[in-house]
């Protein structure tokens, strides 16, 4: 498979095809043991190792069980491990090998070692051992048994072999120097005796290898090229290269590389840990839904697909860092908005009766599956009636400042259907709201007003008749910390609203026919999932994969400063329809497939466009029409336009529900190109906006800015403040800095919002000063 990015690793391997070093070979291995379930780390190496394997002709991965410690592997752990690794997309074909099949041949290179002078069974205690071995800053001391004779050493191994000794007896130990500055190899322990039924040996070994020993003869034993390991092993690296060096391995020999793991924020990933939360009841078992597994992730609706993204975008590196949990959600999200269809689902309902609508009357509307975006075919029924469900969310009896919903008094658009006005809140005896009585207008089927009057926000909703009960569960990170790992008792930090559960939601009829393990989109809502296991004919429990909300964008491929992922081996993924760029860090054009699309996206950049934001417009019918109209108005700004037309406009339609029809392109276009030119501040950029999106013309929603932006007109707010605050200003002008947000805060309030903040800032500033 061609090669799509580059990394240090991959350079690596580069270079030894080139000097025909491994003699035109790549074979890489996957060593997990068989003690716990894969988790999202192991993904990253997961998706390295079996990815350069594909990626070079003849290459090959190894799967092989570091099973190596009787007392903590198991079958179930074996099989468990197999099925993920299966389920992210990679086979091992005929390559499955286990550690345990080489105990025979790792004993023989432990009497070599010895009849080299090079090892010696130590019958010290544990305890002596460590207490012998010295500190970072101390050399260590020799064994008192490490001069033993060859032949006595041969023998004791040999004893050790035969299952004479009591475990802890004694060790074998490699004879190295005990002052060596990496306390890796001072004397480092290569077996041990442990008397313990192993899954796959039974009880007919006595002697177990440690992972130094292990790891690099077993790597040797099966013709590995390139031995892949995270950081923490990098001091490992010296006793991985002494063991091959000093035994009969055959050349080439192996190499070990290291690369930073993948640390993941709100996350744990020790087994350790892990396996205290399932055992004392913290979570419901290893596929929890909230667990870091694999098999957890898979259980809330994660896709293989989101997963290799998401590693992907991590990359390969050199040095540990945390990774922003906000990026793994954006690559589920960018995953799930290709593959689920969207249905309505209402989690908080509300009753709502249309008083003028017939009763006993109903209909359908037919409403697509898929946005226009997409490009994937496929409608769905949406039967209504006179009594029907809303949000409690989209109604507020006492709203705040630039609420978009239902309120007395106002108009929205049920999505799909007709424009609705609250006439009257009808409350229960504690004061609750129990009804939403309102009217519909006719003339408005399918959104649009007859008379063009402008509607504020568009919601959805579910007919009462049809509604369908469903179970919804609600999931946030399970811990309330960054960073778990370094609390000093995890459990002290566990999340007590990592899950929350619905049980009074409804659906809309076709959402509660799926069959479990379907992906859909409620609309508003987030990506949800049928949960496989609990969901059951009839009666549907839905997890929430992931919000709606985007907390993470990639970075944009115009800055230069964009780093190299690379690809996986996987099949190709759906393109994203948000963010700054498409999924694939190669040509944007390689994601786009329909004509019309690539036409878009080839206008848009001759027109200024970055690539990255041309390839996401590029298959948004709604804001590439918007780009077409408003480019030309734009003052040759063309890739600030695409930026407005992601982050500000696309925003404004898929998180508030912004109707876009009554945005005027060319406004738009002026808009931007005036505050490219200074005209106005982004903020006050962004203020103007929200009156476009609602039918005001751009000279009109700009009347008063100047005003406001007057300096003598700010100053007149400004000393207002001052002289009703005269403490603030006292305090502030002893040292109280902090306080120059209060006044700006105040002053920005009460101007409405519209001068510049950095204007206001400047101004009080001077004012506080004198």
């Amino acid at each position: 498979m061609e090669r799509t990015g580059t990394d240090f690793i991959r350079s690596m391997i580069s270079r030894d095809l080139e000097t025909g070093k491994y003699g035109g070979r790549v074979v890489t291995r996957f060593p997990p043991e068989p003690n716990g379930y894969l988790h999202i780390g192991h993904a990253k190496s997961i998706c390295l190792n079996f990815g350069l394997a594909a990626e070079h002709e003849g290459g090959r991965c190894h799967l092989r069980f570091d099973d190596t410690n009787p007392t903590t592997e198991d079958e179930t752990f074996v099989e468990a491990i197999k099925a993920d690794i299966h389920w992210l997309g990679f086979d091992w074909g005929a390559h499955l090998y286990h550690a345990s099949d080489y105990f025979e041949r790792l004993y023989e290179y432990g009497v070599e070692l010895i009849e080299k002078g090079l090892a010696y069974v130590d019958s010290s205690t544990e305890k002596e051992i460590q207490d012998l071995r010295g500190s970072v800053t101390e050399p260590g001391r020799n064994s008192p048994f490490r001069d033993r004779s060859v032949e006595e050493n041969l023998d004791l191994f040999r004893r050790m072999r035969a299952g004479e000794f009591e475990d802890g007896a004694h060790v074998l130990r490699a004879r190295i120097d005990m002052a060596h500055p990496n306390m890796v190899m001072r004397d480092p322990v290569l077996v041990r005796i442990r008397h313990a039924h192993h899954y796959r040996r039974g009880n007919d070994w006595p002697i177990y290898p440690l992972y130094d020993f292990a790891h690099c003869l077993s790597d040797s034993i099966e013709g590995i090229t390139h031995s892949l390991c995270t950081l923490e092993f990098e001091n490992n690296r010296e006793i991985y290269d002494w063991l091959l060096l000093n035994t009969s391995a055959p050349e080439p020999r192996p190499e070990q590389t290291e690369f930073a793991r993948l640390n993941l924020e709100y996350t744990i990933t020790s087994k350790r840990k892990l396996k205290a939360l399932v055992e004392e009841g913290h979570v419901r078992g290893w596929d929890d839904p909230r667990m870091p597994t694999l098999a957890g992730l898979r259980r809330r609706g994660v896709t293989p697909e989101a997963i290799r993204s998401f590693c992907d975008m991590v990359g390969v590196a050199k040095a540990n860092s945390t990774i922003d949990l906000a990026k793994l959600d954006y690559a589920i999200r960018n995953d799930l908005n290709y593959r689920a269809p969207r249905a309505f689902a209402v989690l908080d309902p509300v009753p709502v009766v249309i008083t003028n609508y017939q009763e006993g009357e109903s209909e359908v509307f037919d409403a697509p599956s898929f946005p226009p975006d997409v490009g994937k075919p496929g409608t769905r029924s949406l039967p209504f009636s006179r009594d029907i469900y809303i949000d409690r969310s989209d109604f507020a009896e006492d709203p705040p400042k630039g609420y978009r919903r239902l309120v007395p008094g106002g108009e929205v658009r049920l999505k799909h259907a007709y424009v609705i006005r609250l006439e009257r809140v009808v409350k229960d005896g504690n004061g609750d709201v129990s009804l939403l009585e309102c009217t519909y207008d006719p003339a408005s089927r399918g959104g649009a007003t007859a008379d063009g009057r402008k509607i504020g926000g568009t919601i959805h909703w579910v007919s009462r008749a049809q509604a369908v009960p469903a179970t919804v569960r609600l999931y946030e990170p399970l811990f309330t910390v960054a960073d778990p790992s370094n609390a000093e008792d995890f459990r002290l930090v566990l999340n007590p609203e990592s899950e929350r559960v619905l049980g009074g939601a409804v659906v809309e009829p076709g959402a509660a026919a799926v069959r479990p393990g379907t992906h859909l989109q409620f609309e508003r809502s987030g990506y949800f999932f049928a949960d496989p296991a609990d969901s059951t004919d009839g009666s549907v429990v839905f997890n929430r994969v992931v919000g709606l909300r985007d907390g993470w964008k990639p970075p944009a491929l115009e800055s230069g400063e964009a780093e190299q992922a690379p690809r996986s081996a996987s099949p190709s993924r759906p393109p994203p329809s948000t963010g700054e760029v498409a999924g694939d860090r190669g040509d944007p054009r390689d994601s786009l497939k329909a004509p019309e699309h690539l036409d878009r996206y080839d206008a848009m950049v001759a027109a200024g466009a970055p690539e990255g934001l041309a390839s996401n417009l590029a298959r948004d019918a709604e804001l590439a029409a918007l780009f077409r109209g408003g480019e030309p108005e734009s003052d040759g700004h063309g890739g600030a336009l695409a930026k407005w037309l992601v982050h500000e406009v696309g925003r404004a339609r898929d998180e508030s529900g912004a109707n876009l029809e009554d945005l005027v392109p060319q406004a738009l276009g002026r808009l931007v190109a005036a505050v490219e030119a200074g005209r106005f501040s982004h903020h006050q950029g962004r203020g103007l906006l929200e009156s476009l999106l609602e039918g005001t013309t751009l000279e009109d929603a700009a009347k008063g800015l100047g005003e406001a932006d007057d300096d003598g007109a700010i100053d007149d707010i400004l000393s207002g403040l001052m002289d009703s605050n005269p403490d603030k200003v006292e305090a502030y002008r002893e040292g109280k800095e902090g306080l120059l947000g209060f006044f700006v805060g105040q002053a920005l309030r009460q101007a409405d919002g519209r001068p510049d903040p950095k204007r206001v800032s400047e101004r009080a500033r001077a004012l506080l000063g004198s």
